[in-house]
């Protein structure tokens, strides 16, 4: 009994030392690289402002975590993003990224950041814009 115990518990420990590895590293990348994001962000840059209150193409990123869907002043939204009632986190954030349209119907944003990496640099980026 004693070996059929070990021929459980060993391939069981295994299992949970390989999904500690993966959950670190996973973690670790989730955080993103602020400097990588900010060359991520330069594809952004043609519709999007760094700079607060510099609305363009697409609203100010300038302050963006916190803040409610739709509710840049000076910025004209759709419909959809305004009544979608998101707060701006990294959740949201790398939800949206992914496909904008998808998330909200109806969003004017039409581009999207397929690799979660980007993703993740250009939310760490974005973090830091105040």
């Amino acid at each position: 009994m004693r070996n059929g115990t070990y021929a459980i518990v060993a391939p069981l420990g295994i299992c949970v030392a390989t999904s500690a590895l993966f959950l670190t590293s996973w973690t670790a990348s989730a955080e993103g690289d602020v400097a990588a994001g900010q060359q991520v962000f330069a594809r952004c840059a043609p519709c999007h402002s760094a700079t607060p209150g510099q609305n363009l193409v697409g609203p100010s990123l300038a302050d963006v975590f916190g803040r409610n869907s739709g509710s840049e002043p000076g910025y004209s939204y759709s419909a959809a993003l305004k009544s979608a009632n998101i707060t701006w986190d990294e959740n949201t954030l790398d939800q949206f990224l992914s496909n904008p349209a998808g998330d909200v119907h109806g969003t004017k944003m039409f581009i999207n950041v397929p690799n979660a990496a980007d993703r993740q640099n250009v939310i760490a980026y974005l973090k830091t814009l105040k």
